[in-house]
């Protein structure tokens, strides 16, 4: 079954930091998220959010990148 949240520690595996560096990038996505007017949870953040963030879900939305 595939989790609609990542654990900071998902978040440290998935981009080779460390666990401190992860927490830190969870909460600044969250922090985005908040003032776009959703709900978060403190040390998870929306997977579909975190993917779009780090340029696994952005290819077609950025085409002045090659």
């Amino acid at each position: 079954m595939s989790t609609t949240f990542m654990k900071v520690q998902d978040v440290a595996d998935e981009l080779g930091v460390s666990k401190s560096y992860a927490y830190k990038i969870v909460q600044k996505l969250n922090d985005e998220l908040k003032a776009q007017g959703f709900i978060t949870i403190s040390g998870r953040v929306n997977k579909q959010y975190f993917l779009e963030r780090v340029c696994y879900g952005t290819a077609d939305k950025r085409k002045d990148v090659i």
